[in-house]
């Protein structure tokens, strides 16, 4: 079964794909892409793409250093 969920911000494109049945690495992404803009923060477009897993662990590391105080 495949799962796809994109969530779009004024900078940021973030997506998720996931396919239940495949065995084959990589089956499974989360796609960070930025978007093209005209203010200040203005870059040129490029994207990270990583697996579910290295997602998670991203995760798991801002969840515990943006909530430490």
């Amino acid at each position: 079964m495949n799962y796809s969920k994109q969530k779009n911000t004024k900078r940021f494109n973030f997506q998720v794909y996931r396919n239940t049945t495949a065995k084959k690495a990589g089956s499974n992404t989360v796609t960070i892409s930025t978007r093209p803009s005209d203010g200040q923060y203005s870059v040129s477009q490029t994207s990270l793409t990583m697996t579910v897993k290295e997602a998670q662990a991203l995760n798991n590391f801002l969840n515990e250093t943006l909530s430490a105080e």
